[in-house]
Formats: structure tokens, C-alpha cells, sequence
């Protein structure tokens, strides 16, 4: 056995990926499956500040772009629930968010679910599993509308032996019901779940998490779905709480930070600073005697992309079928939003048509969909994929700034050579450790463009 394992690397390309590379290293744990059981990831050298100038934006999408993190939230807890035959009992406490959030929020489905079996595993019933996993099997296939979904239950079905499940004439008939949550649907599936029981196999964290991940997608999927139907207000009540907002939108300032990035609101970019600046005012955050110097700011920030407009990609740890409905319906409000927006007709008409929709306005499009379970966030892999797409290379990586609300999204940031991370976090994430990113603003994008100028060297924004 040769005793040189082969590099491919040249000593110049080494000596390069060396010069770029700081002295922080990011150790991601893979699911169970997979050998080894961890990857090491060197960090790039993290800066505050874009020294050389903006040539462009990655972001995340839930937490970041979007409100729908407290969905995902919902079917997670939903998933514990439904395993451990809690569905219906109104005591069940929920999960945690000083111990529970920190895991489940910013990695992939897969690793969110492996942490909740573990965390709660031992409380799950088997038969509650069972009847859940075939209620949820059934709903997917007959009512699911990603082909990639149903392609992996097919498999999950598979591996926790139960391959046959779909020629089952009870089955088939159960996939008819109109109301999965009646009565007797429920207890159709109790009575299909019992005459396959032998052939069940739960052990395992693997197959356990297997089992919860389409549990999961079953509700996640469906509220979803009735939001795309319009009923949203109805789904936002149950999930949120009374007087919750809506489930789906934008998180305060996105549409005037996506059109401010393309350049499109120029030195009028300063019109905006009392809008943006209402959220950080009601919280403490800014000063009314600031907001001048906050306005001058935003004009030269508006002015300085107009002359330069950056490249702007959508990340996400979601799969496309999710990013695109979730984006769809953020862009319509940003669309409604646009009509009260201090900026002329002509402009409005301009925006409204690149606005029209997320693969209209987005250079890249970044999803799940494009890898694997098993490379999502903290891997740097979709960052990495990003870059590619919207035509970025290393040696101008420093010149890129990537925005999360995680501390596992911050981490694929910084693996993926980007050295300019901002972290934005909000209620759900603010117990997470944030040490990958290079600035941290609690304030959201708003504070990232009035009061820090997106990053930008001060001299850059000199008229």
C-alpha cells in the first residue's frame, strides 16, 4: 500500500488557499450514516468590513428574507407530538426554546429531526409512530405536490420495511380520504399501521429519524399549502397564536434592501431612512437625533450601488418546491408594498416589473434541491454553489457579503471563503452562538443599511 496519499494541488494553489484561510476551523458532525462522522472545515479570514468594495449578496431565506421560520417550528414540534401520541393533549408543553432552538433551526431537516429524536426518542410510542407515519405517507402521496418528496418516502418506506405499503387496498383507500384529521381516517390508519406492525422497523436513530422527517414534511407541506390557498389568517392563528401576523412575509426591510443591492433606488435610497428606521427606534436601537447622519448614509449607499449594483443569491436549507411557494407569496407583498414607496410612478412601474417574482429579481437560486440532505448548512456546499452561479471566484470573495440567522448558516458562510458574515438574529435565534460571523445585528437589515452602510469601506461611500 503506497504510504503518499495524492493531493491535487500544486504547491502555488496550496500556498494560495493557505494565504486565504485564517486560523479558525468549524467542526461539522454528519447524520449517523455517514462516514466520517465529521468534517473539518477551514474558515476564511473574516472581515467587518468590505475593504475593496460590494460585488455581491448571499442570504438565507427563513429568518433572514422570509417569516417562516415559526412554520417550520410548528411542524417540528407537531412531529414530537404526533410521536409521542401527543397530538391532541392540550398540556403538552412544546418544545424548548432556550434547549431545543439552537439545534433546530439553520441546519438541515435531517439534523433537526436527529436532534429532537434524540432529545425526545424516549418518550416516543411505537404505535403512535405507526398510525403518523402512515396518515403522513398517505397524504404526501396523494396530496403532496414536490415529486422529490415523494421519491424519498418512497425509500424511507422502503428502509423501515414497509415497500408494500402503497399496493395495500386499505392504503390506496385511505390516500382518498378528504379529511385526514377525521375520526374515522384516523382510525383507518391506526388499523392499517396494526396489520403491517411485524413489519415496522424503528431501531435506530437513523430509522427513527427517518420515520420523523416525513412526519414533519406531512404538516410542514400542508400549511403550506394552505397558505398558497389563501388561507393564510386561519393557519397563522393556529400556528402563531391570536393576533399573530401573517406567516408568510418579508422580514422588516427586505424589499427596500433587495432593491437597494440592484441599485434601483439610487440616492432616493435616503427617502427610506424613516421607514427603516421605525423598527430600530420602537426597540431602543437608534436615536431620533442619529436619523440625519443615518439618511446622509443611505443616499451615498443608494448612490454608490447605482454606480455598482451587486449580484444578489437566494441560499437555503429548503427544497425548491418550499423556497418557491414561500418566495412567491413574499414577493407579492413586497409588490403590494412598492405602491407606498417615496419614489416616483415611473419607478414604481420599474420595480413592480423586477419584482415580479423571485427568478425574475434573483442572479442565483440556491436550494436543497440542488444537493443533499446531507451537505445542507453547516456544510458550505450551497454557498459554495451560489458563488459559482452568480459568476464569483475566490480571489473576490472578500468582496462578497453573506447574511444568516444561524449560527450553523454564519458557519457554511465563512467554510464557503466568504469573509465579510453577517449574522441577523431574531427571537428564535438568539440563543445561538455566533463566533463564525463577523458582525452580528440584532437590528435586522435595517440597522445593517443605516447604520452600517452594508459594510462598506466609509471612503467608498465619499461623494
Amino acid at each position: 500500500m503506497s504510504s503518499s496519499i495524492p493531493k491535487f494541488a500544486d504547491a502555488e494553489t496550496a500556498a494560495r488557499l493557505a494565504g486565504a484561510l485564517s486560523d479558525q476551523y468549524a467542526i461539522v458532525a454528519n447524520p449517523p450514516y455517514i462516514y466520517p462522522p465529521y468534517d473539518v472545515y477551514p474558515l476564511s479570514k473574516g472581515t467587518p468590513v468590505l475593504e475593496e468594495g460590494l460585488l455581491a449578496a448571499v442570504m438565507d431565506m427563513d429568518g433572514t428574507t422570509t417569516t417562516t421560520e415559526p412554520c417550520c417550528i410548528d411542524a417540528l414540534n407537531m412531529m414530537v407530538r404526533r410521536c409521542c401520541g401527543r397530538a391532541d393533549d392540550p398540556a403538552w408543553p412544546g418544545l424548548d426554546q432556550a434547549r431545543d432552538y439552537p439545534h433546530i433551526i439553520g441546519n438541515s431537516t435531517t439534523k433537526h429531526v436527529e436532534y429532537l429524536v434524540r432529545a425526545y426518542g424516549d418518550r416516543f410510542l411505537p404505535e403512535a409512530l405507526r398510525e403518523h407515519l402512515v396518515l403522513g405517507a398517505a397524504w404526501t402521496l396523494a396530496r403532496g405536490k414536490d415529486l422529490g418528496r415523494k421519491r424519498d418516502l418512497r425509500n424511507t418506506l422502503g428502509a423501515l420495511g414497509l415497500a408494500d405499503l402503497e399496493s395495500d387496498p386499505a392504503f390506496q383507500e385511505l390516500m382518498k380520504s378528504d379529511d385526514f384529521y377525521a375520526a374515522d381516517t384516523r382510525s383507518a390508519a391506526r388499523d392499517i399501521a396494526e396489520a403491517h406492525r411485524d413489519a415496522f422497523t424503528f431501531e435506530g436513530v437513523s430509522n427513527l429519524t427517518r420515520a420523523g422527517i416525513e412526519i414533519y414534511y406531512q404538516r410542514y407541506h400542508e400549511v403550506l399549502g394552505w397558505v398558497a390557498e389563501g388561507r393564510g389568517d386561519e393557519m397563522a392563528e393556529q400556528v402563531l397564536g391570536r393576533g399573530g401576523k401573517r406567516l408568510i412575509g418579508p422580514m422588516p426591510g427586505v424589499g427596500v434592501f433587495l432593491a437597494l443591492l440592484k441599485g434601483w433606488l439610487g440616492a432616493e435610497a435616503a427617502d427610506f431612512a424613516e421607514f427603516l428606521a421605525e423598527p430600530l427606534s420602537a426597540a431602543g436601537m437608534l436615536d431620533p437625533s442619529g436619523l440625519p447622519a443615518c439618511r446622509e448614509r443611505l443616499g451615498r449607499l443608494g448612490a454608490y450601488l447605482a454606480e455598482q449594483p451587486a449580484r444578489v443569491a437566494l441560499v437555503t436549507s429548503s427544497i425548491f418546491y418550499e423556497a418557491d411557494l414561500v418566495l412567491t407569496e413574499v414577493f407579492r407583498i413586497i409588490r403590494t408594498e412598492i405602491g407606498q414607496w417615496p419614489v416616483s410612478e415611473a419607478k414604481k412601474a420599474f420595480l413592480l416589473e423586477h419584482f415580479a417574482s423571485p427568478h425574475v429579481y434573483y442572479d442565483g437560486f440556491i436550494t436543497a434541491t440542488d444537493s443533499s440532505e446531507i451537505r445542507l448548512k453547516p456544510h458550505r456546499d450551497l454557498y459554495s454553489m451560489a458563488m459559482h452561479e452568480i459568476g464569483l471566484y475566490p480571489e473576490d470573495f472578500g468582496k462578497a457579503v453573506g447574511f444568516e440567522d444561524s449560527e450553523s448558516g454564519t458557519i457554511a458562510i465563512r467554510a464557503a471563503g466568504i469573509r465579510v458574515c453577517c449574522a441577523l438574529p431574531f427571537h428564535m435565534t438568539t440563543g445561538h452562538h455566533f463566533a463564525a460571523a463577523t458582525r452580528v445585528c440584532p437590528g435586522g437589515l435595517p440597522e445593517v443599511m443605516l447604520k452600517h452602510g452594508l459594510f462598506l469601506k466609509e471612503s467608498l461611500l465619499e461623494v
